[in-house]
């Protein structure tokens, strides 16, 4: 889908700020959250709010939902890019700090490489790629070795951190549930059958586990109500259909350089303002896994400027 009038400088500036800054901040609205919440409460309010407020602006637009066939795979989907990646990092987050999530969570585009066996054939055969993933795995052992049990002296924490890389699997895999399968539906429709779906599994998780047990909205402090309502508004609604919007006409290497700044941002923001520790190590196995996936990204970067140069010739 491609834009019939060219985007105002000033939209898509804010929209890039969106999804590097605001995406980045979401690790530390979560630790916000967590002093009043408990993890998956958190999500599910989240979660709530902002499919049905997605929902709503569908059907006041006359939207209709995506067929049987469809819907099944987006509430798959959003159970387990939302509940399975990002309930179980705000799970984490109550071990380890927020950077540290942050930096782990940049290992989706690993990931995806490992999950997507389809293009195994293609991607162990390219000596960039295998190279990336050599480099960035070897980041995170020395990230789990160094940047982590030398910071944080909670006996959960290397647990922890191993559960935030297995919600990026989620992620990944639930990501590639719809890949090719999105239906007639919109972007925005999807979304919000994704967002309602993950409430719902996080609310029956939070059940299971007696999230509800000795839980009082009364007791909840402003720093946690606010970290839910940025994690709603700007987390959830704004820097998401920002992406959705940037993808429809920025090439999507463009737009996912925010994976390279995110985890610069909240690193940042979590020494900054809930004085986080951060070490030297934290910061080299930060490069090392970014410079992993920057690695892998080189045939797709090569790719696209050969096929730029044959459209010119």
């Amino acid at each position: 889908m491609a834009n019939k009038h060219p985007a105002s400088p000033l939209l898509v500036a804010f929209a890039f700020f969106s999804i590097y800054i605001v995406w980045g901040s979401t690790y530390l609205a979560v630790a916000y959250g967590l002093k009043g919440f408990p993890p998956f409460i958190l999500v599910g309010l989240r979660y709530l709010a902002a499919g049905l407020l997605m929902l709503a602006w569908c059907k006041l637009k006359k939207e209709a939902l995506p067929k049987w066939q469809y819907l099944w795979r987006h509430a798959l989907s959003g159970t387990l890019m939302l509940v399975g990646g990002t309930g179980m990092i705000a799970w984490a987050e109550q071990y380890i700090s927020s950077g540290q999530a942050a930096i782990l969570v940049a290992t989706e585009p690993l990931m995806f490489l490992l999950v997507d066996r389809k293009g195994w054939k293609q991607y162990f055969s390219n000596k960039y790629i295998l190279g990336g993933l050599i480099i960035g795995f070897t980041g995170i052992f020395f990230f789990l070795r160094l940047g982590v049990s030398h910071v944080n002296d909670s006996p959960m924490a290397i647990a922890a951190s191993i559960v935030v890389l297995v919600s990026a699997l989620l992620w990944v895999a639930g990501s590639l549930i719809t890949k090719g399968n999105q239906g007639s539906s919109t972007t925005v429709m999807n979304a919000s059958v994704q967002l309602l779906a993950g409430s719902i599994a996080a609310g029956l998780i939070a059940f299971c586990k007696s999230e509800q047990t000795g839980f009082s909205f009364a007791q909840v402090t402003a720093e946690a109500w606010g970290g839910l309502l940025f994690l709603i508004v700007m987390g959830s609604l704004v820097a998401y259909l920002s992406f959705v919007w940037l993808i429809s006409f920025q090439p999507p290497a463009v737009v996912s350089t925010h994976t390279y700044v995110n985890p610069v941002v909240a690193v940042f923001l979590g020494w900054l303002l809930m004085d986080e520790p951060v070490n030297k190590a934290q910061l080299i196995c930060l490069v090392v896994i970014l410079a992993g996936i920057l690695l892998v990204n080189v045939p797709g970067y090569l790719k696209r400027k050969q096929d730029t140069a044959e459209a010119k010739s």
